[in-house]
């Protein structure tokens, strides 16, 4: 976490010279993040590397969450070719450790989130957006036989697998009238408190630059199920409810829920070893157990007979959630 060599230069150009940088807590990509202090200011310096990381789909992103009404960081200053962004700093208090700090709060935050959602859904996504579709879901859960199975020493069907997402995602997807803005990584830890803010300005969006015109069920099975904490089964059929009945949605948007949530954590079962083997982060490891049950969960559901039956065939219970108790 060394700041990047043009970052003085950068702030200096920005405003912020002499600032103060201080290391923040990185994520699954190669940006990095450092808080600038400059006396009683703050803000964060991104730094996204080319050709690794292209910052302009965030701040497109960030400027279009603005303009819609949600709270998303402000770009301060920029400079594309060395991939530095300065943006606004929301501050220290992120939902994941308040809500674990205080289970009482959890129900009114969550609710806070899915009301964000709603409010997202009720805009059209920005034409530039690619569209999500089938066979970008089924580019995502072949991490699963790429990367997972390898690393627990499992030979599987491939095509049968292929088969079995297939006729499962397909449905979802052609029942889709009108897509929304996915943003794909919607959880606990990408959501800020932000201070004085009321209603769903309350709620700092972070992490949303690979950002997909699609299913309305993606983002909000993405919270609920969430590969860093454990959501209560109370708060994730409330806030089920809370969503289709605020958008009027139907039968079919509860099973796309389960699908899409299957989809969603089978593609992370195989992205963690990835990033552990490949990328040197091995304390991925740890989240593999709830990957298992949150799955498993998301397979009982009769529209994923499939692909349930495919699991059952190939992947016995010693390299499921076993597997990585050692990690946990």
């Amino acid at each position: 976490m060394i700041p990047p060599v043009a970052a003085p230069a950068f702030l200096a150009d920005a405003g912020w010279g002499g600032g103060e940088l201080h290391p923040l807590a990185g994520d699954a990509s190669f940006r990095r993040y450092f808080r600038v202090v400059l006396d009683k200011e703050r803000a964060v310096l991104m730094d996204a590397p080319p050709p690794h990381e292209d910052p302009r789909p965030f701040i497109a992103m960030a400027e279009y969450l603005g303009a819609v009404g949600l709270s998303a960081p402000r770009i301060l200053h920029r400079d594309l070719a060395q991939g530095l962004l300065l943006i606004e700093d929301f501050g220290d208090v992120r939902m994941r450790e308040t809500v674990d700090a205080d289970l009482s709060t959890e129900m009114e935050t969550y609710a806070g989130v899915v009301d964000v959602l709603v409010k997202l859904h009720q805009h059209a996504p920005p034409p530039a957006l690619t569209p999500q579709s089938v066979a970008i879901f089924l580019d995502e859960v072949g991490l699963f036989p790429e990367w997972y199975c390898p690393t627990v020493g499992l030979s599987v069907d491939e095509a049968g697998y292929r088969t079995a997402w297939q006729a499962v995602l397909a449905p979802v997807m052609d029942a889709l009238e009108t897509p929304v803005t996915v943003l794909r990584d919607y959880h606990a830890e990408n959501i800020m408190l932000v201070e004085g803010g009321t209603g769903t300005a309350r709620y700092g969006v972070l992490d949303f630059q690979d950002a997909l015109a699609g299913h309305p069920a993606y983002d909000l099975v993405s919270m609920l199920e969430d590969a860093r904490r454990d959501v209560t089964p109370a708060v994730e059929r409330a806030m089920l409810a809370r969503y289709i009945a605020a958008t009027g949605s139907g039968p079919e948007f509860e099973t796309a829920y389960w699908v899409l949530g299957a989809q969603r954590n089978t593609r992370i079962l195989g992205l963690f070893p990835r990033l552990w083997k490949r990328d040197s982060k091995p304390h991925y490891r740890k989240f593999q157990p709830r990957m298992w049950g949150l799955l498993e969960r998301d397979l009982a559901h009769p529209a994923l007979v499939p692909v349930k039956g495919w699991f059952d065939a190939n992947v016995p219970p010693e390299k499921r959630a076993a597997f990585w108790a050692e990690f946990l």
